[in-house]
């Protein structure tokens, strides 16, 4: 049905069933329009492209971003090329001589996690970790922890990237949260944006969200953008190129874009490129009228299909029985079974991928994701019979 956007990438993998699009998703043929768009521009404009990035590329992007999250102001919205970058720049925004108390989950992405696991090494950090399972009481023994110790600094995923389970409200786990703690909350909405709908209009004023295009918005990698609550006064130590703190950059929440003196910057160092992939796959999709909540359906339909073609199988451990999921009808776009122990999860995706059946894994847990390139007719697992 959505095949016809994404030519390029199916006629370079053809014989192939891609199940790691929660990994490095199929692009859509626009964004290579959009590299060739980049390049022209910055031969017609030079060094005066910045004016026009900065002018119209950026604002439309955090326009067709607030749209699709229902965000107050575009401008909450700021870039970096990873989530790392910004992870980095909201840790500074504490006084790290003093004590810091951080809650989060034993699931969250690497960006995340190892950094706060290096920072636990000093004596004045401390990192409570509350366990994902058992899923079906996570959220309340997290707004439990919340609430039974003072944080600075809460951070958890809106779905959880080694299982695919999704907070099943977000706005009522962030306000049930921030009822009972004054910290600083981060959602990572790595793999929730542009998978699952979503609505911040209630809690863009109380979370930071974190997000990027090289999943579920389709641009690839070096564009990931956050979120900043309205009125925020945060100052991260950590400026980068462009966060100069004058009236304009408080006007814009101390964040990450603006200096003092508009677009003369030393941002040069800045490739915008993948800006302008995301803003192309955005564009389309509203063009086309294919909003979140029908992707989100397409990509139900194909999880069922492939669940029924897998029942047929019958294999003795990639079944449904070892699927890691809370409620299907609120869950990322992928599916993650633990079918047995690291080596046994190896070898079996290393049988999937000799008959061309593209998937990943993370230690024992193996992943098959799901995306608008798929045609469920097409799914062939007949190599686990």
């Amino acid at each position: 049905m959505y095949q016809q956007f994404y030519q390029r990438f199916l006629q370079a993998n053809q014989g192939k069933q891609h199940f790691a699009c929660h990994s490095h998703h199929y692009w859509p043929d626009v964004s290579r329009d959009a590299m060739l768009e980049y390049w022209d521009d910055t031969a017609r404009l030079v060094d005066d492209k910045w004016r026009y990035i900065f002018g119209e590329k950026v604002p439309q992007t955090q326009q067709l971003i607030a749209d699709i999250l229902q965000l107050p102001q575009p401008e909450q919205i700021v870039f970096a090329p990873n989530t790392h970058e910004l992870v980095m720049r909201l840790l500074s925004c504490f006084d790290l001589r003093q004590p810091l108390r951080i809650l989060t989950t034993d699931s969250e992405f690497y960006s995340f996690s190892r950094q706060v696991k290096r920072l636990a090494e000093y004596d004045n950090v401390q990192v409570d970790i509350v366990a994902t399972e058992p899923y079906d009481s996570f959220e309340q023994r997290f707004a439990a922890s919340a609430a039974a110790n003072q944080y600075q600094l809460i951070f958890c995923s809106q779905v959880f990237f080694n299982s695919g389970v999704a907070v099943s409200n977000l706005t009522g786990f962030v306000q049930q949260i921030a009822a009972v703690s004054e910290a600083m909350i981060v959602i990572d909405g790595y793999h929730g944006f542009m998978a699952l709908p979503t609505d911040l209009s209630a809690i863009a004023e109380r979370i930071f969200y974190l997000a990027g295009s090289y999943k579920y918005a389709q641009g690839g990698e070096g564009c990931c953008f956050m979120a900043v609550p309205v009125g925020s006064t945060e100052r991260p130590l950590y400026t980068g190129w462009f966060a100069e703190f004058g009236t304009l950059a408080a006007e814009k929440s101390a964040t990450v874009l603006y200096s003092e003196d508009g677009y003369r910057f030393a941002g040069a160092t800045m490739d915008f490129s993948a800006l302008y992939r995301l803003n192309a796959v955005l564009r389309l999709f509203k063009q086309q009228g294919i909003s979140v909540g029908r992707i989100h359906q397409y990509v139900q339909q194909l999880q069922q299909a492939f669940l029924q073609k897998l029942a047929a199988v019958q294999h003795a451990k990639l079944h449904a029985g070892n699927l890691l999921a809370q409620d299907l009808s609120c869950h990322g776009h992928f599916l993650t079974f633990r079918p047995g122990s690291v080596p046994e999860v190896a070898e079996l995706a290393a049988l999937l991928k000799r008959a061309g059946i593209e998937t990943d894994y993370r230690a024992d847990r193996l992943r098959f994701g799901f995306a608008l390139y798929h045609n469920s007719a097409q799914y062939d697992l007949s190599c686990l019979a």
